[in-house]
């Protein structure tokens, strides 16, 4: 399927590793020019390679810098003549006992992975309604669906995303235009965080790493982890000319892991 992207130009954020760059490969496969940005130089130049190699008549342009600072939101969006797709992504807070955290742990959380998006949106959603046509695609988890306990920080910063695009998404100025805007929602993937945080479960309960893994990959319908690439064509998906219709949504990619019907 030709998804309707040919010369598009993306912003992906945090796209050297994992689902980011999971994204950034779908979207680079499909013709998309790309802005990738990271905090780790290293990785962000070695990914670029790749993706100029997977598809050597697109733009790749790395930008290494925090996006969560405006210096890095700046520098992200001074690299693209514009932005039709955005991808919004950022590392999880780490899990913890919420009565340990303090006001700057929260604040921190919640520029990451609520504040940070919002000005991206805020940053590009009109003129792509100008050019009619704007895919917003925000990575979020599993987690805003069904609540990990250990997993406070993200599960209020993400959540309070979510409930702001669920207003934002459904203004005419925006679907009436070809803007949407939705939420992937990852459930186990097999990324470098699922190996810290199941190395961390490890240490805690005094086990050995292989068998924590195991028990979380058998407690999936699927009875595997998920894989950037297929989270990338999903992204992908929803980025396209054929998604014009699906605008305010959580998709949840957890391999059936959520029980509930709804």
């Amino acid at each position: 399927m030709d998804l309707g992207l040919k010369g598009k130009w993306a912003l992906v954020c945090a796209a050297s590793k994992g689902l980011g760059k999971g994204c950034a490969k779908a979207l680079v496969a499909e013709g998309v020019n790309v802005v990738i940005v990271a905090r780790g130089l290293d990785a962000l130049h070695e990914t670029a390679a790749e993706l100029r190699q997977l598809n050597p008549e697109v733009a790749v342009r790395p930008v290494a810098g925090d996006i969560t600072t405006d210096e890095g939101r700046a520098a992200a969006l001074a690299a693209a003549p514009q932005v039709d797709i955005l991808i919004n992504n950022a590392g999880g807070p780490p899990p913890g006992d919420f009565r340990d955290w303090e006001r700057d742990q929260w604040i921190a959380a919640l520029d990451a992975n609520m504040l940070t998006p919002i000005a991206l949106i805020r940053a590009t959603v009109d003129s792509m309604a100008q050019r009619g046509f704007g895919r917003v695609v925000n990575i979020t988890s599993a987690a805003v669906k069904a609540p990990i306990d250990t997993l406070g920080l993200s599960n209020g910063a993400r959540s309070g995303l979510t409930g702001f695009v669920a207003g934002l998404a459904r203004q005419p100025r925006l679907a009436g235009r070809n803007v949407t805007i939705n939420n992937l929602l990852p459930g186990p993937f097999d990324t470098d965080r699922l190996r810290k945080t199941v190395q961390a479960a490890a240490a805690s309960q005094g086990r050995p790493i292989e068998s924590v893994w195991d028990q979380r990959r058998l407690a999936v319908p699927a009875q595997r982890y998920g894989t950037p690439d297929e989270f990338g064509a999903a992204c992908a998906f929803l980025c396209s000319a054929h998604a014009g219709f699906i605008t305010g949504q959580n998709w949840l990619l957890d391999g059936g892991l959520y029980p509930g019907t709804y």
